[in-house]
């Protein structure tokens, strides 16, 4: 199946901060992401998903990243919010309470073919028993 999907990736950049290890962080969990930079931020764009749902796998940590991602769903998308502290060291821990005081990765996921559910099952499947469950064409 052909999937296409936009990523806008937001990444506060504090002053105590280096702008390059901002995009290192980025980059660990988004390799293709393209960056602009703003006045204290960094925005980011990608195509692909890829390199964050095999983190999803290798973390196993599925189950988690469906709760986050169906949060913050709409019929155009889905959103959510990763630590950068993490994203440093090529690990996702989703976002969830009060900012981390370095500000914490925001990512808007617009989801053009083929929709929103087909396309979470693909970057995070869901699990039986902790374990990915293939789904085929027909069980969706």
């Amino acid at each position: 199946m052909i999937y296409r999907v936009e990523a806008r990736i937001v990444a506060p950049v504090r002053d105590t901060e280096v702008t390059a290890r901002v995009e290192d962080a980025v980059r660990n969990l988004f390799p293709n992401v393209e960056f602009e930079h703003r006045d204290k931020e960094l925005v980011g764009a990608t195509h692909s998903l890829e390199r964050f749902s095999e983190r999803l796998h290798e973390q196993e940590i599925l189950d988690t990243a469906r709760r986050e991602f169906a949060k913050r769903a709409d019929e155009e998308g889905f959103s959510f919010s990763l630590k950068k502290q993490a994203a440093f060291k090529g690990t996702i821990n989703f976002a969830v309470g009060n900012p981390d005081e370095l500000g914490d990765i925001e990512v808007h996921v617009t989801v053009h073919e083929p929709d929103v559910d087909a396309y979470i099952d693909h970057v995070a499947p869901p699990t039986e028993e902790g374990k990915p469950i293939d789904l085929d064409e027909g069980e969706r």
